[in-house]
């Protein structure tokens, strides 16, 4: 079982772009691309919660086990 990032479905979703969510995020581009592929260890509470008030969304509509 793996847990999947789904950032990039959310973004299309609201016609945003990586790019303008790192800038709010206050993230690199290299580092929300991390997230966005699940490429950490692990994720913040405060970036999380900062990437579901921009997203408009809760952290279940983020992360889903697979």
């Amino acid at each position: 079982m793996a847990i999947i990032m789904r950032i990039d479905v959310l973004l299309a979703e609201r016609k945003m772009r990586a790019k303008v969510l790192a800038e709010e995020l206050g993230l690199t581009e290299a580092q929300l691309s991390k997230i966005r592929n699940g490429h950490m260890k692990g994720i913040k509470f405060d970036t999380l919660d900062k990437l579901c008030a921009l997203l408009d969304c809760e952290p279940g509509d983020i992360l889903k086990r697979e």
